[in-house]
């Protein structure tokens, strides 16, 4: 059975939205249900939330999200939205041959230090 959604927390609610909808933009992510600082609210790409957001005061464990993109153009948009917005350098697009020959992808530390991706598979 496919995951319908997954959830983190964050530090600043507002910050992180505004990070995530800039960041996701290139790979059809947007807002899809905004509840306010209190309640959080999701990013996703077919209607619904796929991608959930919780306000915390503190955030102890650290996630690794890994959005797949359709092509190498596209973790190329991500990583230079997700740099604009904010984001910090954790990895380059490029091949990483330790994966496997054809998986190119980029990793960036959002603003709580979840180190978020996006890679494609295919050859180029």
């Amino acid at each position: 059975m496919p995951i319908d959604h997954l959830g983190f927390s964050v530090m600043n609610y507002a910050k992180s939205r505004d990070f995530y909808a800039a960041a996701l933009k290139p790979l059809g992510f947007k807002i899809e249900m905004d509840l306010g600082g209190e309640a959080g609210g999701g990013l996703g790409d077919h209607g619904a939330p796929s991608v959930w957001l919780s306000p915390a005061t503190t955030v102890d464990n650290r996630v690794h999200l890994a959005f797949s993109s359709p092509d190498r153009k596209t973790v190329d948009a991500f990583y230079e939205a997700a740099i604009k917005a904010g984001g910090k350098d954790n990895g380059k697009p490029g091949i990483r041959e330790q994966y496997h020959p054809n998986y190119y992808g980029a990793f960036i530390i959002d603003p709580d230090g979840h180190n978020i991706e996006a890679v494609c598979h295919k050859p180029e």
